[in-house]
């Protein structure tokens, strides 16, 4: 038995229930924490901390981790330029190492012999906590309410309501979210269904594109190594630059993504996401990359991204692959610096210009026109050396009465 034991607290069903329940079957003191990942006002985290102690907790630590969360996580995610199965932006997959940190720290100081969250015994995310968990401290015993109650979301409101426990959500209104400021994750419901179009009450932060301005906006960021630092020439944090860019693209319908996507445990989910801020500051990261980097390292980068992201998904944040990707990933960066510019219109956006001090692209090789530079005389050599392993294996496949053609027949 545990005397105490650090709950990862969000103030909505899951969660609130687990205060009660640990408190039934483990008969310790229940210490919740919430982590303040810039939820962009949807948390009221005064209101969650006096609800965590109405409900039961011993004590509620309210933590600001918004700076942490930007330079140590998002930071590297936009130099990665992280999409999941091409998609998922990563919001909510990202925050999960850093909560768990902030949960560790708590419960050494607090001197608690286990940790405990509200994830299901299906997603992702209880592997998400456990993993890091265990690799941040191998003692530390981790409790899964959800996955041992075996209540389904009905009945946890029924036992809610039969504890006094506030809950955000009803039965005619089962919507699961989480959110903070790099986006929102919305599930249940209707959303179960993958034919059924979205209703538009589970958006909070986009306009349905018909909805938004009918006159288009352009918009210019700035990256200095791949990080953004100036929106429309004014110099500010990425935190605020992302708080303010999910404001402005939000309005013009950028941000949605419906995803069916493979979940870690084997299973297809069909979720719906919104991240105006990620989806135009990963696009115009990208764009940028292309200006500025060699194809080589270019191409090899974006498998290394792809890696990245699945670590990411995968709760594999605190491993020594990670840690050799990120040092990868930084070192690319050196030369993404530069201004990107583009235009938001109903749901769409458009790169219309690019600039950088370390472009690679050079108007004298590209153009057509009188100034033209290349040397296109030196264009035969080059062909002739790059088709030599198939001139070579022509004319052997010719000396033995086979062609191309002839072989594909053949088989």
């Amino acid at each position: 038995m545990h005397d105490k034991i650090v709950l990862a607290y969000s103030g909505g069903l899951d969660t609130s229930v687990c205060i009660q329940w640990l408190k039934e079957n483990y008969s310790a003191d229940i210490i919740a924490v919430t982590i303040d990942l810039g939820g962009d006002g949807e948390q009221d985290l005064d209101f969650i901390r006096e609800k965590g102690l109405k409900v039961g907790a011993e004590k509620c630590y309210v933590i600001d981790a918004k700076d942490e969360f930007t330079d140590d996580f998002l930071s590297m995610a936009i130099q990665a330029n992280a999409y999941y199965e091409e998609d998922y932006f990563l919001a909510t997959a990202l925050g999960r190492p850093l909560i768990v940190k902030k949960m560790i720290e708590v419960a050494e100081k607090e001197n608690a012999t286990a940790i405990a969250h509200g994830c299901t015994g299906k997603g992702n995310d209880q592997v998400r906590f456990d993993v890091a968990a265990k690799a941040m401290n191998p003692e530390m015993e981790i409790i899964a309410p959800v996955r041992e109650w075996s209540m389904s979301r009905n009945e946890e409101i029924s036992y809610a309501r039969e504890n006094g426990i506030p809950i955000p959500v009803d039965v005619d209104s089962p919507y699961s979210t989480d959110v903070n400021m790099w986006g929102r994750s919305i599930e249940c419901g209707v959303l179960e269904d993958p034919w059924q179009e979205p209703p538009e009450e589970v958006f909070e932060w986009t306009e349905a594109p018909e909805d938004a301005p009918e006159q288009a906006e352009n918009i210019e960021i700035r990256f200095e190594q791949g990080i953004p630092v100036e929106l429309n020439g004014e110099k500010m944090s990425p935190a605020n630059l992302i708080k303010k860019l999910n404001k402005t693209a939000g309005q013009h319908g950028l941000g949605r993504v419906d995803h069916v996507e493979n979940r870690l445990v084997g299973i297809k989910s069909r979720e719906i996401y919104e991240g105006p801020a990620a989806v135009v500051i990963l696009e115009a990261h990208r764009q940028l990359e292309d200006l500025t980097l060699t194809k080589d390292l270019m191409h090899y980068k974006r498998r290394i991204s792809d890696k990245f992201s699945e670590l990411v998904y995968n709760g594999l944040w605190f491993t020594p692959l990670m840690e050799s990707l990120q040092s990868f990933i930084e070192s690319s960066q050196k030369t993404v610096t530069g201004t990107v510019r583009l235009k938001m219109y109903r749901g769409g956006m458009m790169v219309t210009g690019r600039k950088s001090p370390f472009s690679l692209y050079d108007l004298g090789l590209a153009t057509y026109d009188d100034n033209d530079q290349f040397d296109h005389q030196a264009a035969e050599g080059f062909i002739d050396i790059w088709s030599m392993p198939s001139q070579v294996y022509a004319s052997v496949m010719r000396k033995n009465d086979q062609t191309w053609i002839q072989k594909k027949k053949n088989d």
